[in-house]
Parts: C-alpha cells; sequence; structure tokens
C-alpha cells in the first residue's frame, strides 16, 4: 500500500486556492502580474502616499506588479501606458520584464556599481516614496530566518534615509515572527510616524503585513 505523498497533497491544495483566488483572477483581468498589486494599491489608498509627480523607487520590485501599480497611479488617466507624470525607478536581483516608464536596475544596491547606477537614475533627485516588497530565502531555522529578514529591513531603511525626501515614506513587507520586535523598533528609531497594515490581499495564514514609515527623524 502506497502511503500518500504529502508533499503533493500541499502543492495541490496550494494550486487550487491560487486559481480560485479572486485577487488573482482579478490581476489577471487587469493585467497585472501578480496578485501583489492590490497589497500596495489597499496600503496606498488607505495612506494616500503615491501623488502625480512623485519620484518612487521600488526594492525587490520583480516580477514588477508594484511597479504596475505604481505607474497607472502616475498616469494622468491611469492606464498602462502612454502619459506618465512622475518617475519610477525599479531594483532586484532578478531579471525584470520592461515595464513602460520604469527604469530597473538589476542588482544588489549595496554594491558600489549598483548603487552608482541608482545614483545616475536619481539625477540627483531624492525619492517621494519608497516600497520595498523583499522577502530573504527563507531556510527554515527560525533564528537564521529572522536575521536575513530583519536585515533586509534595516537595509531598506537605509536606503530610505539615503536616499529618500525627509518628509518622504517607506513602506516595507516584514513578518510576524522572531524578528518583528525589533523590526518595528528599527522603523520607529527612522521615522516620525510608523503604522502596521494588512491588506485584504494578504492572505489570512501568511504571517506577513507591511509597516508604512511617514517621515524621517
Amino acid at each position: 500500500m502506497k502511503t500518500p505523498n504529502k508533499g503533493k497533497k500541499v502543492n495541490k491544495a496550494w494550486l487550487h486556492d491560487h486559481i480560485n483566488d479572486p485577487y488573482v483572477k482579478l490581476a489577471t483581468r487587469e493585467g497585472y502580474r501578480a496578485r501583489a498589486a492590490y497589497k500596495l494599491k489597499e496600503i496606498d489608498e488607505v495612506f494616500g502616499l503615491i501623488k502625480p509627480g512623485y519620484l518612487v523607487v521600488d526594492l525587490g520590485c520583480t516580477p514588477g506588479a508594484w511597479s504596475q501599480y505604481v505607474r497607472r497611479r502616475l498616469s494622468p488617466s491611469g492606464a498602462a501606458v502612454g502619459d506618465l507624470n512622475g518617475s519610477i525607478i525599479g531594483l532586484d536581483l532578478l531579471p525584470m520584464e520592461p515595464i513602460e516608464g520604469v527604469s530597473f536596475i538589476q542588482g544588489d544596491f549595496r554594491e558600489a556599481q549598483v548603487l552608482t547606477q541608482l545614483e545616475h537614475a536619481l539625477q540627483g533627485q531624492q525619492a517621494d516614496i519608497v516600497v520595498s516588497d523583499m522577502a530573504p530565502n527563507l531556510s527554515g531555522i527560525a533564528s537564521a530566518d529572522a536575521a536575513r529578514v530583519e536585515n533586509l529591513v534595516e537595509l531598506a531603511i537605509e536606503f530610505a534615509q539615503n536616499h529618500m525626501k525627509p518628509q518622504g515614506a517607506l513602506v516595507a513587507k516584514v513578518f510576524h515572527g522572531g524578528s518583528y520586535d525589533a523590526v518595528v523598533r528599527h522603523f520607529k528609531a527612522a521615522f516620525q510616524t510608523v503604522k502596521p497594515y494588512k491588506p485584504k490581499a494578504s492572505r489570512d495564514r501568511s504571517s506577513e503585513t507591511f509597516l508604512v514609515g511617514l517621515g524621517l527623524k
């Protein structure tokens, strides 16, 4: 008698949930590359972050759903192509299919060469908003994963401190777990106002949430 393959059961369950996910269907219908677009959309609508004329930097941008949303917000007509009132710079270690109006840099912004590319793309300007959907590759070892999460958030905060206007805002993905309290402390040390927010598009069983930092200290 064969024993059930637990991995296959989990994969089938995930696939079933994914196919029937209303945000997946909505993303397909509205032309977004991932359902994650609706997480940033809700955060933006709640906090009123992204405005016409803004310079937005998207850290960990691949596959591009957040940049797609920002691009539509900065379009006078809300369109995915055409006129753009503002600028978008995306960075990621992984490649990304081009998005009209988005300047993409592939690489690690901690490296001098990548930072030079970023500074060239900024053209002497500072970002109005920095958004970060960066997440580490998880090992399953709680202490190591917590350290990875904390490190990525620290990098996003440091980036905002160096390349964002004082009155700007940072949106960063975080996870409830061993690093959460430390991450919140980092945010509170850097920003005047810190708000946690879990959008409806973030699955209930997911430990992810988002921190919104408003106004650098």
